[in-house]
């Protein structure tokens, strides 16, 4: 943006602090560029960067078919229209609220209970987040945050309430777990250089980790801030997609169960966007123990409400207890599905993952492919599998991992299909057919010459992307097969 074009614009608008200049956000770029279709574009992009829960729609759609009056526009829903398009305040509709509640409870598997008054409407959780940050701290305050974390956090925490974000590094050998000595340290050495920490957010189950928080480190976790008296911001978005042990357990379990806890420092940001499927509902909540809070939060959330279509909705179909119950039942035996055939499919082409039991993907070890353990080199492997292998999938640096070589692959916003041929893709580049390897080594093993210029075309191979060579950062491709999309370009 031009200098003059700055001067007439505010310090917000003008600054590059949304967050956008991510490899996460220019992978979805790529995609939208070329977005693959198995008729009429097969050659493009898989999006396999965007959380996104397909896997249950057909659920919703059969409901939807059963219950036409849950909508004003239908023949059978148009009595309630007026009541509905009218003005409504920003505390929402009361059966919206309390079914809202009602939800976040089964989902929690029944173990603790949610007022309905303590629910504040939001944009989705995006909005939820931003305002939680509103209410809690003032500009140059500061939020610890465990890493890797939700990419848009940087977006959604800081661009416009001008906070800072603190990473607290965590590395793979506990898997990414945090922990209390991590904790210690970072905020020690935060305080050390004058930063005001005002809390502690965690998104559990983990994105982009796809773990949840046991009971020992939740306890932990609440000890903490209720030590140092700061506030702890829960991100429990992905509660219903847990899918196998540990169980999910919510932080409101804990502060039920432990005694002498400011409940007033513990908030929970929900959402319909992962566990339904319902991301462009944008139905996000707030949810605090703090009175003050709730009541800032309520008056804050007239920039960002649920629409009263929508909240009429919601409320009929979360009120139907036997779907609801089946409901969540099979999202958590669909993603499992989902997820045992993506990782299966990994493991045959000698790729592993995190171990994980929630969310809707994997975070992707691809360390053995860098030449260089750099993110230099991540980024180049990126690049790559972006524009070569057509398949949109999230680096780990763009999360904040403290590790490269790790990437975030989701497997639920597309069919079985389209999930093969992604397959059939990261296989193609990693190893290629068997048989036609076999061949390829045996060729250059049998002629020096030739391995020779074929070194010498590697070495000096050089691919377009951000003026990085290649072969700088990712290991040699001579044992990949000669149909892998590296050799061809």
């Amino acid at each position: 943006m031009s200098q003059s074009a700055n001067q007439l614009l505010s310090k917000l608008a003008s600054s590059d602090k949304h967050g956008e200049a991510s490899p996460y956000f220019d992978g979805w770029k790529a995609y939208d560029n070329n977005p693959y279709h198995p008729i009429h574009n097969p050659h493009g992009v898989i999006q396999m960067g965007l959380a996104e829960n397909q896997l249950c729609s057909d659920l919703i759609k059969e409901w939807i078919r059963k219950n036409p009056q849950a909508s004003i526009c239908t023949a059978e829903g148009i009595d309630s229209f007026s009541d509905i398009a009218v003005f409504q305040d920003y505390h929402g509709l009361k059966q919206f609220r309390q079914a809202i509640a009602a939800f976040m409870e089964r989902a929690r598997g029944g173990r603790v209970s949610f007022e309905a008054e303590r629910v504040v409407m939001s944009g989705g959780a995006t909005g939820a987040n931003e305002t939680l940050m509103f209410c809690l701290a003032d500009p140059g305050d500061a939020f610890l945050v465990p890493t890797p974390y939700y990419a848009a956090f940087d977006r959604d925490l800081r661009w416009r309430t001008g906070i800072r974000i603190i990473p607290v590094a965590c590395n793979s050998s506990n898997n990414f777990q945090v922990t209390k000595q991590a904790l210690e340290s970072t905020y020690l050495k935060a305080q050390e250089t004058g930063i005001k920490i005002k809390g502690l957010i965690i998104a559990n189950p983990s994105n982009p980790l796809g773990t949840s928080l046991d009971r020992e480190n939740l306890e932990s976790l609440v000890s903490f801030i209720n030590d140092k008296q700061i506030h702890l911001v829960c991100d429990e978005i992905y509660a219903a997609t847990v899918f196998a042990e540990p169980k999910f357990i919510s932080v409101a379990e804990i502060i039920q169960e432990m005694v002498h806890v400011n409940r007033d420092l513990i908030h929970i940001v929900y959402s319909l966007s992962k566990d339904m499927g319902l991301p462009g509902f944008r139905v996000g909540v707030v949810y605090s123990y703090n009175d003050a809070v709730v009541s800032c939060a309520r008056k804050m959330s007239s920039f960002g409400l649920v629409s009263s279509q929508t909240q009429s909705f919601v409320a009929a179909m979360l009120s139907d207890q036997r779907f609801v119950d089946n409901f969540l039942v099979e999202v958590s035996k669909r993603v499992a599905k989902r997820h045992h055939m993506f990782t299966e499919g990994l493991e045959e082409m000698g790729i592993s993952c995190l171990r994980s039991n929630a969310g809707l993907y994997v975070l992707m070890d691809l360390r053995q492919m860098l030449k260089a353990q750099t993110f230099e080199s991540e980024i180049a492997l990126w690049r790559v599998i972006i524009n070569k292998v057509k398949i949109n999938i999230s680096p780990g640096s763009s999360f904040h991992c403290s590790e490269p070589g790790w990437f975030r692959v989701c497997f639920a916003n597309m069919d079985e299909d389209t999930l093969q041929v992604g397959l059939e893709r990261i296989k193609d580049f990693v190893l290629g057919d068997k048989a036609s390897k076999n061949e390829n080594y045996n060729c250059i093993c049998n002629n020096k010459r030739e391995n020779k210029k074929r070194k010498s075309f590697q070495k000096n191979l050089k691919l377009s992307f951000s003026s990085m060579m290649y072969d700088e950062h990712v290991r040699s491709p001579k044992l990949m097969s000669p149909h892998s999309p590296l050799l061809r370009a």
